[in-house]
């Protein structure tokens, strides 16, 4: 009578155990030997250089035409405040804000517009 108490309650235990173990292992496993192809892709553009920074228009805030808001440090830009406006979108930022983010990534903070390099071309000298 003990013993079958005792396989009553032990064997189901047992079972539930070793199915627990075999799906640990299969985890286990899976994520040792599972390798994804391109898990994060690389950053294949650099911001843009010191010079191409400085070719960038800038205004004074209260020209801004898209709102006063800057969307890199979510400060307004006063009317007084000399602002960098993105060429493209015409989305406005604090100058050191811009700079600062353009450096990094070369597309507008708010639309993700990415910055035309034909802007930093020279335009051709018209002969007429």
């Amino acid at each position: 009578m003990l013993i079958s108490v005792f396989l009553a309650l032990f064997l189901p235990c047992a079972g539930m155990s070793a199915v627990f173990l075999v799906y640990i292992c299969l985890l286990c496993y899976a994520a040792r030997h599972y390798h994804r192809d391109d898990p994060v892709k690389p950053a294949t553009e650099n911001g843009l250089s010191s010079t191409q920074l400085a070719k960038l228009p800038t205004t004074m805030g209260k020209d801004l035409v898209l709102g006063t808001e800057c969307a890199v440090c979510l400060d307004d830009v006063e009317p007084e405040q000399l602002a960098r406006m993105f060429p493209g979108c015409n989305h406005g930022f604090h100058v050191q804000c811009a700079d600062t983010w353009l450096s990094k990534n070369p597309v507008c903070p708010v639309c993700r517009n990415k910055l035309d390099a034909d802007f930093f071309v020279p335009p051709e000298e018209n002969p007429c």
